[in-house]
């Protein structure tokens, strides 16, 4: 699901501290494109969180009504394809216990074979998975 969120940038002497006023949350950036970056990181992360938790995602506030608490701030908008931003960072491995017969073991050992790296592609073309 893909959804734009308003966002408030405040200025300050390192660059900007950023509000997310639907998830109530800060986080900051030393130039203005990192500050919206980081922004974007930080909905995609509670967002696939909140997923996780089956919590409902917040419906974004119209941008007009936000409110600036001072007359520096900038009140604009992020972007966030959650499902992308989930494929995106969700590359953790995991470990899992494969049996094989010790003589396909010690040909893949002795031509240099990475077993993990076969069984991942086996598996993505037996799912037609293009990641």
């Amino acid at each position: 699901m893909k959804n734009s969120y308003p966002i408030v940038l405040t200025p300050d002497e390192t660059g900007y501290v950023v509000y997310i006023p639907d998830f109530n949350i800060n986080t900051e950036g030393y130039t203005l494109t990192e500050a919206i970056e980081m922004a974007r990181d930080a909905v995609g992360l509670m967002g696939i969180d909140m997923e996780d938790d089956n919590k409902a995602l917040p419906v974004p506030t119209p941008i007009g009504s936000v409110v600036k608490t001072t007359a520096d701030d900038i009140v604009s908008l992020v972007d966030v394809d959650f499902a992308e931003y989930r494929r995106q960072n969700e590359m953790k491995t995991v470990r899992r216990s494969v049996t094989l017969p010790s003589w396909l073991n010690a040909a893949a050992e002795k031509s240099g074979i990475n077993v993990s790296a076969v069984l991942q592609k086996a598996l993505k073309k037996e799912l037609r998975v293009n990641r």
